[in-house]
């Protein structure tokens, strides 16, 4: 019998066989270089551009960067996730357990079955342990399963970060754009209500008509109306940031309130390549870890389709008297190979197989999505950038013109060759290439935002090992 025992266990120990496929990563094909470019838009190289928030040079904004990844909400469940994660691959691991019991019972048994009593008391005292060996790699592959489904949580976890650190910036930067155009707007009304008052002095000394003055008061009225608009913008990019970093709404408005010196626009842009996407895109590499685990619960499948092999074992100590219970007569042992096989249920288990290799093809069309929205983001992005800076520099040119025009209007109309119509509409053309100005700023650095977090920047420095 130990001869036989000894030759089971060897044979499930040495024959193990792996079933379904092995996971070989995809190679998506991807662009030699990005269509769209600028002269202020270089290669990265082996420059870290990790930070990329820091080349705006804005202590704040490094600040509010830095309060969100220690104090976000969404960051702090996607951290919840990584550690379900880890226990749901310590279970996966899992093949064997051992237990131990005790008790003590009376019974009674009818008297036509004995010829005593029929009363017994027993006491048992034991342990027992059930291994499973892995002979066709089904645990091996739940293993499999349960690593790639932790590195996409990790993975997931970057994503978070970037697209929180993304839209900390996007915030950042419409605050200081609505709060430059409230500016901008707040210097127009004052030139305005100096043009009322020149208008209004020149018709009370009769050299003017009431019709002037009218239409000065209603585009000083217009321009005033601007204001509460921009004010609730302003509050609003406040109350997101705080929310951002784990705050109440209003926390920050005495923060964000105080005035600053708008950020510049980075000299030098770093991009990398096409080819650098599937490496830093933390999407993708969650998206490619999926595929993982996908192809991996394949062999998970399969493997129900084959017996199971396990070697229980149970050892005690049993007797009818507590006082004999710890006596060498009293031990009882088993041990012995067990083989459990499914007959009569295999088509539920194929059409597992079936599912699982269904849900594979899934994951690897995501993937595939996944890699083509992540080129076409950066693309967007980059000729957005690109179109947004010759929109700037024309609306620039307008500003100039525009100062200009509104300098002869008010010289011609001082001096009487031109009516005030020629002051109105050359104020309001400045204002509106001015405050279109600030808007295409704005812009700009917006779409910087989104090339960063295109490019899948802000995750590479931080601890990988949440």
């Amino acid at each position: 019998m130990q001869r036989i025992l000894v030759a089971v266990l060897l044979f499930l120990l040495s024959g193990c066989m792996v079933v379904g496929p092995d996971y070989h990563p995809p190679q998506p094909e991807m662009p030699g270089q990005w269509h769209a470019s600028a002269t202020n838009i270089i290669p990265a190289g082996d420059r870290a551009v990790g930070l990329w928030w820091t080349l705006f040079q804005d202590p704040l904004l490094d600040s509010l960067v830095a309060r969100a990844a220690a104090e976000n909400h969404d960051l702090k469940r996607a951290k919840a996730r990584i550690r379900e994660a880890r226990a749901e691959r310590i279970i996966a691991a899992a093949t064997g357990s051992v237990g131990g019991s005790a008790a003590a019972t009376h019974s009674r048994r009818s008297e036509n079955a004995s010829a005593s009593d029929g009363s017994q008391d027993l006491f048992q005292l034991g342990f027992d342990a059930n291994w499973e060996f892995d002979v066709f790699g089904g645990v091996q592959r739940a293993v499999e399963a349960a690593d790639a489904s932790l590195g996409a949580s990790h993975e997931e976890l970057h994503d978070v970060l970037v697209s929180l650190q993304a839209e900390v910036a996007s915030n950042y930067f419409e605050l200081r754009g609505g709060q430059k155009r409230l500016a901008t707007t707040h210097n127009n009304i004052a030139t305005q209500e100096k043009t009322v008052d020149l208008v209004r002095g020149r018709y009370e000394m009769g050299l003017g008509n009431e019709l002037d003055l009218v239409q000065a008061q209603t585009q000083l009225s217009l321009t005033k109306a601007i204001v509460p608009a921009l004010q609730v913008s302003i509050g609003r990019s406040m109350h997101q940031l705080a929310i951002l970093i784990g705050q109440l709404p209003a926390s920050l408005i005495e923060e964000l309130s105080a005035k600053a010196v708008i950020p510049r626009v980075p000299a030098e842009i770093p991009i990398h390549l096409p080819s650098e996407l599937l490496r830093r895109r933390p999407d993708i590499r969650a998206s490619e870890r999926r595929l993982a685990a996908a192809t991996a619960d394949i062999g998970v499948a399969t493997a129900d389709l084959f017996p199971r092999f396990s070697l229980p074992a149970m050892l005690g100590l049993q007797s009818t008297s507590l006082s004999d219970l710890i006596t060498g007569g009293s031990r009882y042992w088993s041990v012995g190979p067990a083989i459990k096989l499914t007959l009569f249920d295999q088509g539920r288990t194929r059409a597992g197989v079936e599912i699982s290799k269904a849900r594979r093809d899934s994951a690897l069309a995501e993937y595939e999505q996944t890699v083509l929205t992540a080129i076409a983001e950066v693309e967007n992005s980059l000729i957005a950038f690109v179109k947004e800076l010759e929109t700037r520099r024309i609306l620039g040119e307008a500003v100039n013109s525009g100062e200009k025009a509104v300098l002869m209007a008010n010289g011609l109309f001082e001096t009487g060759l031109a009516d005030f119509l020629n002051v109105l509409q050359a104020e309001r053309a400045l204002f509106q290439s001015e405050d279109q100005l600030v808007q295409s700023e704005q812009r700009l650095y917006l779409d910087l935002v989104a090339i960063f977090k295109a490019l899948g920047g802000g995750w590479q420095d931080e601890n990988r090992d949440d």
